[in-house]
């Protein structure tokens, strides 16, 4: 890190991407890249998702304590009764899923990020600037409640069904699922997208939670806060990549065809995609969760995930001399997505589902700090011209 010096302030030069740049201190949650380990307050995140449910965790990222089995029901309740969209929405989001002028649907992720903006608008959220703890609070529970009845509507108006009522005895997974299929869906796959689920909620400072944290240092509204972060994660480069993942092992297809497909990938300068994380120096120990996910289900698709993420170190080894590349979540999460039975179109709308409530406990954490976040940038261009 180097300083410079100007006229009216003095700037500091720090890694491009601010990579390993602490911006503010936090309670939520930390990744240990280099030992393979992330945790969730003082609970390791994997041991979380292998025990506890979404609410339990989410709660536990809200308030600082796992609840007690009283307090998980009252939270259950408290969320399942905020399921329910607007009856604005629910007249509007037909339009959201209109195919666009050359024949295509919208994203899905992108009609999520319209709907929750539309959503906000209609329950006439306040600045959290405006809003004591509780307030705050309580907007973003019933905006992040929502969503995963939102991208559930979509897609059923995308097929050219009905959307399904949530039902509020049932709990964030089963019913999210229920919603999308038109019935419950059987008990290992509500377990097996709860996993997931649990362990995409929060994951440090990535870049859609530090988006929804910059805005919440405005004093912005709830929705401005979670559409914000949805915005940041519609890139490929960050929550877009479990399908390409999936991509990948339709294009080779065999296991035989690893090693002439990924060459050909290296060779054009393409990222592999399920491989690599900016973080972990080690195995993405989210990954490794989710193999073990997958591995109970076993069955074709499976066994060529399994196969070929043994195979791309040794390629990556031969090929790229000293570039060692690890599986991160994506590549066992379409996995588990698909065996769930969700389509590949709705895997980043999931991923959100679970990741928009770890941006909800990051809003609460940086509306606590008065300081709004606001870099500078060193000018490069041709020097200004002065009247």
């Amino acid at each position: 890190m180097t300083t410079s010096t100007r006229m009216d302030d003095r700037l500091i030069d720090v890694p491009r991407g601010l990579a390993n740049v602490v911006v503010t201190e936090t309670e939520l949650s930390d990744v240990r890249g280099h030992e393979g380990f992330y945790h969730y307050r003082q609970y390791p995140a994997t041991s979380l998702a292998e025990t506890r449910s979404v609410e339990d965790v989410w709660r536990l990222l809200l308030d600082g304590e796992l609840p007690t089995p009283g307090e998980s029901a009252s939270f259950r309740a408290e969320v399942a009764a905020r399921r329910g969209m607007s009856a604005a929405l629910s007249r509007i989001l037909p339009s959201l899923v209109e195919p666009t002028p050359d024949g295509t649907r919208p994203a899905p992720l992108s009609a999520l990020r319209a709907a929750l903006a539309i959503e906000g608008a209609q329950r006439g959220l306040r600045p959290i600037y405006d809003l004591s703890e509780a307030e705050r609070r309580d907007d973003l529970v019933g905006l992040a409640a929502v969503v995963p009845t939102i991208i559930a509507a979509l897609a059923r108006l995308a097929a050219g069904l009905e959307p399904v009522a949530p039902d509020p005895a049932l709990g964030y997974v089963a019913d999210y699922l229920r919603m999308i299929r038109g019935d419950e869906a059987p008990a290992e796959f509500v377990d097996a997208l709860s996993v997931y689920l649990v362990a995409a909620i929060d994951h440090g400072f990535n870049a859609s939670t530090f988006t929804s944290r910059v805005i919440a240092s405005t004093g912005a509204d709830a929705a401005a806060c979670l559409v914000g972060g949805l915005g940041a994660l519609s890139g490929p480069l960050h929550g877009g990549a479990p399908s390409r993942a999936l991509d990948t092992l339709d294009a080779i297809g065999d296991p035989s065809r690893t090693d002439e497909w990924i060459a050909g990938e290296l060779e054009a300068g393409r990222r592999i995609m399920g491989f690599g994380h900016p973080v972990y120096r080690t195995e993405d120990p989210r990954s490794a969760l989710l193999k073990r996910v997958a591995q109970r289900f076993g069955g074709p698709r499976v066994e060529l995930a399994v196969q070929v993420e043994e195979r791309i170190p040794v390629l990556l080894e031969q090929l790229k001399h000293g570039r060692a590349l690890h599986t991160n979540l994506e590549w066992y999460a379409g996995v588990v997505m698909e065996i769930a039975g969700l389509d590949r179109e709705l895997f980043t709308s999931t991923f959100a589902a679970a990741r928009v409530l770890g941006w909800t406990a990051n809003v609460l954490e940086q509306a606590r700090d008065p300081k709004i976040i606001r870099p500078s940038a060193r000018y490069v261009g041709p020097p200004p011209v002065r009247g």
